[in-house]
């Protein structure tokens, strides 16, 4: 079990932990489960809060989704289980706002969207945390696994130890004033440690399956979900190459994404991949794999951390195009209000709606911050 001082110093509060009220975000996972316990064992005043998502249980019948349905209820009996109360909120509507109708119109744009991310920015870390402050708590404390460590310019947000749990790239757009709040306990701990103490507190989530990325689209068909909230907008259209060329037909551009190989219905002579989708002509256009090698990315909404903001002078940056990817060599610049990020070795599969998140590269685990991705250019003209 982690030491009771360790966990004060991770929630770097002052004054007397027994007066200090935290506020647990509780998913009904191990994770969120954990964190709450360890904090309440450190000494705090914690009250558990667990948000419902889904204003039907369809989704949360399925293995590994969450905040709905049976893991409303696995929230309720862990936080009884650590004896601090409990509280179901429902954010049904703000969710199918801010997360899911976002997300049917990104694929209607021909953009591939990270609803997660879209979850932490606005349902988790704005409304959430706003509960928290109406009830008198200091902090906000969450199972991510990402490390909040104090640096000179303020707090900052650094990769996790355990690299194949590291949530670094879905909290990019944590600002600086909701670090100032949050707090993130298991971020220095390998997954397989929270496992074996959610064994040792008798918490029964120990072997609790991970939620899935996703986790309102039902069996992973992402167009059901678009074609149900936007009906008008699936048209059909061209498979064309990069010189314009039709290939053959395609029922609607949501069905794709840029990088994608299998399913395009078209033969060549040599493997094709989805090179860019333009909603607006609803083509989808393919090319060789090749032509996937992007080096140059435009981003918007750009939230940064660091203290000395991207200017006119490229800066040595990390740059990580996709949650499965890793970071890799870059530079960003900021000039006339445009933010663009090159690569100095091109990735393949940049897609629009994806996220850029940047990380300093002489400290390869501290975020900088990010972007969402406008639009990639290719490394070589095509």
């Amino acid at each position: 079990m982690i030491p009771t001082d360790t966990i004060r110093a991770l929630m770097d509060l002052p004054g007397d932990p027994g007066r200090t009220r935290v506020v647990a975000a509780m998913s009904g996972g191990v994770d969120s489960a954990v964190a709450a316990a360890l904090v309440r064992q450190a000494g705090f005043d914690v009250v558990g809060i667990t948000l419902q998502l889904y204003a039907s249980d369809a989704p949360a019948r399925r293995k590994g989704a969450c905040c709905a349905g049976q893991d409303i209820q696995d929230a309720r009996h862990a936080a009884a289980q650590i004896g601090i109360p409990h509280y179901v909120l429902d954010y049904t509507q703000r969710f199918r706002t801010s997360v899911i109708e976002d997300f049917a119109s990104s694929y209607v744009r021909g953009e591939t969207p990270v609803p997660c991310i879209q979850c932490n920015q606005t349902v988790k870390f704005h409304d959430l945390l706003g509960a928290a402050k109406d009830l008198g708590a200091s902090a906000l404390v969450t199972g991510h696994y990402i490390r909040r460590i104090a640096g000179t310019a303020g707090p900052e947000l650094h990769r996790a130890v355990d690299a194949t749990r590291d949530q670094s790239y879905f909290l990019f757009a944590t600002t600086r004033a909701q670090l100032d709040f949050v707090r993130f306990p298991l971020g220095g701990f390998p997954k397989s440690e929270t496992r074996a103490m959610a064994s040792a507190l008798g918490l029964g989530l120990a072997d609790k399956p991970d939620s899935q990325d996703i986790c309102f689209v039902p069996d992973g068909r992402y167009s059901d979900i678009v074609q149900k909230l936007r009906p008008g907008a699936i048209e059909p259209g061209d498979i064309v190459d990069l010189s314009g060329r039709v290939l053959g037909r395609h029922e609607g551009v949501i069905n794709f994404t840029v990088g994608q190989r299998k399913g395009l219905g078209v033969s060549h002579g040599e493997p094709l991949f989805v090179v860019r989708i333009d909603a607006a002509r609803r083509q989808v256009v393919v090319g060789p794999r090749g032509a996937l090698a992007t080096r140059q990315i435009w981003l918007r909404d750009l939230n940064w951390l660091d203290a000395q903001s991207p200017g006119e002078e490229a800066r040595p940056v990390l740059a990580r195009v996709r949650s499965t990817r890793q970071p890799v060599r870059a530079e960003i610049r900021q000039v006339d209000g445009r933010v663009g990020v090159t690569l100095l070795d091109p990735e393949e599969g940049v897609a629009p709606g994806q996220a850029c998140v940047l990380y300093d590269s002489r400290d390869e685990a501290r975020m900088l911050g990010g972007g969402w991705i406008v639009r990639g250019e290719a490394a070589v003209a095509a």
